[in-house]
C-alpha cells in the first residue's frame, strides 16, 4: 500500500514538474521576440480566415517558431475567432502575444496620401487613382458630388487639402468622401469668424475667392493681402484681373505661356472680360486661403504684381501709375536677372 501511495505521488510530482516545465517554456516562447528581418514583413489576412491558417503561413515563411502554440494559446483565450482582416506590417520587437494582440485589435497598416494646396479637381482625382492601396472607380466628378450628397455641386474646390491615412482596399469615393467632409468643416469655421466688411456673400463665394488666393501666392504673408486687393476691387466694381482663372478658363489650351490673346478671349473664367468672380472654385484651397478670403488685411492696395525678387512675393500698388512703375521694375528684372 506504501508503494503505491509513493508511485501516486511520484507520478503527481512527475506531472507537475512537467506542466511546470511546459508552462515555463510556453511563456518563453510566446514571450520571445518573432525572427522579423530588419526590413520587417507584410502579413495579409483576408476576411474569414483562421488564426490557425495565419499562424501556419507565418510557421513556414520562417516568422513564427511555435505556430501550434499560439493557435493554442490564442483558442484558450477566444482569440482565434475574433482577428481582422486587413494588411499588417510586422516590425522587429513584435512577440507571438503582440502579433495576436495586434491582430485582434486590427492595427492595420495605414497608407497615406497628400493632397497638396492649390491642386485642381482632376490632379486630386488622378492622384488618388493612381495610388495601388486605393480601389479605384469610375466615377466622373457629376457623378462623385451626387454620391457625396452634392448634386450639381461642381468637384473643384470640395477637398480639403491634407494628409490623410487610410487602410488598404479603401475606396477612392470613401477617401474624397472623408476630404470633402474636411472641407465643409474648415469653412463653415471660417465663415462662422468672417469679417463683417467682406465682399463675398455667401461661403461658396468665399470658397471660390480662397482658391483664387491659392494659385496667386505661396507666401503666407501675403495672402490676406492679396485678399484685400480683390475685396477693394469687389467694393468698387473693379474687374479682378487675376490671370490663374483665366488659366483655369483655357483648360487644356493653356500651353504654359499666359499671352495678351489669352487675356482677350471670353470663358466664364476671365476676370479681365468678366465682371466678379468666376462661377467656381479654380483649385483646392488650404485653410490659411480660407482664413484669408474673409478675413483680408485692409490697405489702399488695388493692384499687385510679381516683384520679381525670386521669393514668389509681390509688390502692391494703390494707383495705377504706381502699379505701372512696378510692373515696369518687375520686367527689367525678369530680362536683366541679377548676378
Amino acid at each position: 500500500m506504501r508503494r503505491g501511495v509513493w508511485i501516486a505521488l511520484g507520478a503527481i510530482v512527475c506531472a507537475v514538474a512537467a506542466g511546470a516545465a511546459f508552462a515555463a517554456f510556453a511563456w518563453r516562447a510566446l514571450h520571445a521576440e518573432l525572427p522579423i528581418p530588419p526590413e520587417g514583413a507584410w502579413l495579409d489576412v483576408t476576411s474569414g480566415t483562421p488564426l490557425r491558417r495565419v499562424t501556419t503561413e507565418l510557421g513556414e515563411r520562417g516568422l513564427l517558431e511555435h505556430p501550434v502554440l499560439l493557435d493554442l494559446y490564442a483558442r484558450l483565450r477566444g482569440d482565434a475567432t475574433r482577428i481582422r482582416a486587413g494588411e499588417y506590417q510586422l516590425t522587429r520587437g513584435l512577440t507571438p502575444l503582440s502579433l495576436v494582440e495586434k491582430l485582434v485589435s486590427g492595427q492595420v497598416f495605414q497608407h497615406q496620401l497628400t493632397i497638396v494646396e492649390g491642386w485642381r479637381f482632376a490632379e486630386l482625382l488622378n492622384a488618388i487613382r493612381a495610388d495601388e492601396a486605393i480601389r479605384a472607380g469610375k466615377l466622373d466628378g457629376a457623378e462623385i458630388m451626387v454620391e457625396l450628397g452634392e448634386p450639381g455641386v461642381h468637384p473643384e474646390g470640395q477637398f480639403f487639402p491634407d494628409t490623410y491615412f487610410f487602410p488598404r482596399g479603401t475606396t477612392d469615393l470613401e477617401l474624397l468622401k472623408t476630404a470633402h467632409q474636411a472641407l465643409v468643416e474648415h469653412l463653415a469655421k471660417a465663415w462662422e469668424a468672417r469679417s463683417p466688411q467682406i465682399q463675398v456673400r455667401t461661403p461658396y463665394e468665399a470658397l471660390i475667392l480662397a482658391s483664387i488666393i491659392e494659385k496667386e501666392t505661396a507666401l503666407a504673408t501675403e495672402r490676406k493681402l492679396i485678399s484685400g486687393v480683390f475685396q477693394q476691387r469687389l467694393r468698387r466694381n473693379m474687374r479682378l484681373q487675376t490671370d490663374p482663372t483665366v488659366i483655369y478658363g483655357l483648360g487644356d489650351a493653356f500651353d504654359g505661356n499666359l499671352r495678351r490673346q489669352d487675356l482677350d478671349r471670353d470663358t466664364p473664367y476671365n476676370t479681365y472680360t468678366r465682371a466678379g468672380l468666376p462661377p467656381t472654385p479654380i483649385a483646392l484651397p488650404g485653410n490659411a486661403s480660407l482664413e484669408a478670403a474673409v478675413q483680408p488685411e485692409n490697405s489702399d492696395a488695388l493692384y499687385f504684381v510679381a516683384s520679381g525678387r525670386g521669393d514668389g512675393s509681390h509688390y502692391f500698388s494703390a494707383t495705377l501709375e504706381e502699379h505701372e512703375r512696378a510692373v515696369h521694375d518687375y520686367l527689367r528684372r525678369l530680362h536683366s536677372p541679377e548676378p
